[in-house]
């Protein structure tokens, strides 16, 4: 059985900087891309930023040159460093990962809160 287990997150002013780390376990073929996902209350989950395996990672406009996506292959973790963090970065964070075992699929963490005070 696949987990994603999130940490990081919390409270903190806005201009300042957090760290989001996700580790993927179990027993897996390949992960085929890592990334990260938000939902604020009362709308849509959105893609913050994705990092393929292999590929070019890529970011939501809204976060492009704050944030950072990372990923560590052999320990199977993915990391979005945050940084001049705004009010409406605030929502919960969720780690994906879209794997490869009998079948292909996506997989979701439990989800972080963020919350950005002004």
């Amino acid at each position: 059985q696949v987990q994603l287990v999130e940490s990081g997150g919390g409270l903190v002013q806005a201009g300042g900087s957090l760290t989001l780390s996700c580790a993927a376990s179990g027993s897996f073929f390949r992960i085929n891309a890592m990334g990260w996902y938000r939902q604020a209350p009362g709308k849509q989950r959105e893609l913050v930023a994705a990092a393929p395996s292999g590929g070019n990672t890529n970011y939501a406009d809204s976060v492009k040159g704050r944030f950072t996506i990372s990923r560590d292959y052999a320990k199977n973790t993915v990391s979005l460093q945050m940084n001049s963090l705004k009010p409406e970065d605030t929502a919960v964070y969720y780690c994906n990962a879209d794997i490869s075992n009998n079948l292909r699929r996506f997989y979701w963490g439990q989800g972080t809160q963020v919350t950005v005070s002004s």
